[in-house]
């Protein structure tokens, strides 16, 4: 019994400690996409924070549900079984093309010199386009040739800079597999084999929303198995095409027509008036699929004009932005792209899943989206401001404050001991803030509730309960949202261990 307990304690480190090291500054990042309508408009919300990650590459994939075909006629059927189920035998399947990203990067740039009167760091349109590359696009899961996309892919993986690389896989795995293939067949059976394998498996994060084709199971994990994983299989639905089955009533006007219409789609430039809507005339190009436009076919799902499809791929490069959750130092924290747990098996893996849960406050349950679904309303008055700034000038416009907690992130408590915390806040526009601190409790090891006295000031008191135990980990969240419009908010957490 003890040796299984010193077993499951390593496993425990590990997984713990194998995104623990995360370097300063921006975070490199690689988009691989199969330019299903959700990919589309998760783009283009992504252009609007493409100032706060470094985009690296821009990579046109295929999926189970969107594959170009050979040209040739060849016949394939899905090995997915339910897209099997549904498609059968095919020569392409819903392909969009290869110039769509080129095109929206195209309406980018009508508003790129608005966008930098606000914030620094957007990347030049041009720069954006020299990162786009064609990659696996034949049928689901092809990985038996080097393309332009998979040579792209790794020569990042193999260049000298050591940070980490996030592979986003919008669609399937199998160009940035192809990568690793290329990798593996070129080094494997060299003397320099294992420093190559080990520089890639240290260097490549790969977050995944679902399996979109078989290339991570068949290929990647047996063969890279040292390759960090976080994998969306549950918390991606809240801004996926099931919202309005997910996301609680009180929440859903964030995702309405009537929000969407006044904060997105109307006067706010070229590029957010080609967002997809429910009932807004567009149509996706080669995807006959794609029939949300029509107010006929929203209403026959229920839907009001200009309510929200998809972004089922958002979460991917959420979680890359530094809104001060620390999300990035351990995926479990909790974050804007929501919150997962080591593997049961694996642990390079990090997973959501229906264990994952978040207590929903809305219907008193315990819910499995719910570690995505409760940034709703800070993730879309955030995207509500972006879009203002590409129309507005700077003073008419509104911008997140700048949060500092004024004692260390990370303490070391005692049962009893009465804790102080305090923190502050910098609005660039002037405007006032709010505040409010909060345990994030499912993200803690502690399993009770802690009383914040005051929990609306800068400055709070806490006592830590009698019944913590060494090692138990207590997450305090200062929240702070400014007094503009729309209300933006940032964060600060302080993570409380408990010692004897």
């Amino acid at each position: 019994m003890k040796l299984t307990i010193l077993l499951l304690g390593l496993w425990s480190l590990l997984s713990t400690t194998v995104l623990a090291q995360v370097p300063q500054g921006k975070q490199r990042t690689i988009v691989t996409t199969d330019g299903e309508v959700d990919d589309v408009d998760t783009f283009i919300r992504m252009l609007l924070y493409s100032n706060e990650f470094d985009i690296v590459g821009l990579v046109y994939s295929s999926s189970q549900w969107h594959y170009k075909g050979d040209g040739k006629g060849t016949k394939f059927t899905s090995e997915m079984a339910s897209t099997a189920k549904r498609y059968g035998e095919r020569t392409e399947l819903r392909w969009p093309g290869t110039t769509w990203m080129e095109a929206y990067i195209d309406k980018y740039a009508q508003v790129y010199s608005n966008l930098v009167k606000h914030a620094k760091g957007y990347p030049a349109p041009a720069q954006l386009k020299s990162l786009v590359r064609v990659g696996n696009i034949d049928f689901e899961g092809e990985m038996s040739r080097d393309t332009e996309g998979s040579n792209f892919v790794k020569q990042i993986l193999l260049d000298n800079n050591p940070s980490p690389v996030y592979l986003q896989i919008w669609g399937g795995t199998n160009t940035v597999a192809r990568a690793l293939k290329s990798i593996e067949d070129q080094y494997k059976g060299t003397a320099n084999w294992s420093t190559i394998q080990k520089k890639v498996s240290d260097k490549a994060i790969i977050y995944a929303v679902l399996d979109q084709d078989a290339t991570y199971r068949k290929y990647v994990a047996p063969n890279w198995p040292q390759i960090k994983v976080l994998y969306n299989s549950d918390q991606f639905w809240s801004f996926a095409y099931a919202w309005p089955r997910v996301v609680p009533a009180e929440l859903q006007p964030y995702l309405g027509g009537k929000w969407f219409a006044e904060h997105i789609k109307t006067g706010h430039g070229p590029l957010l008036a080609s967002y997809y809507l429910w009932g807004d005339g567009q149509q996706l190009p080669g995807d006959p699929e794609h029939t949300h436009g029509s107010m006929a076919e929203a209403r026959k799902f229920g839907r009001s004009q200009y309510d929200f499809i998809s972004e089922g791929d958002s979460p991917a490069y959420f979680y890359l932005i530094d809104v001060g959750l620390r999300s990035l130092e351990d995926v479990s924290y909790g974050g804007w792209g929501g919150r997962m747990v080591p593997s049961k098996t694996n642990p390079y893996r990090w997973e959501d899943g229906k264990d994952v849960t978040d207590y929903n406050p809305y219907t008193g349950k315990a819910d499995a989206a719910f570690p995505q679904t409760r940034w709703i309303p800070a993730l879309q008055n955030d995207f509500a401001a972006r879009a203002d700034w590409c129309v507005k000038p700077y003073k008419e416009a509104n911008h997140p404050p700048v949060v500092k907690l004024n004692q260390a992130r990370d303490l070391r408590v005692k049962p009893g001991q009465t804790v102080t915390l305090s923190g502050s806040a910098i609005d660039p526009d002037g405007n006032n803030v709010n505040y409010r601190w909060w345990q994030y409790a499912e993200a803690g090891t502690y399993p009770g509730k802690v009383d914040i006295q005051q929990s609306d000031q800068a400055k709070v008191t806490f006592v830590v309960p009698a019944d913590a135990t060494t090692g138990q980990t207590i997450h305090l969240i200062l929240e702070v949202t400014d007094s503009g419009t729309p209300a933006l908010t940032r964060y600060g957490r302080v993570i409380a261990t408990v010692t004897q």
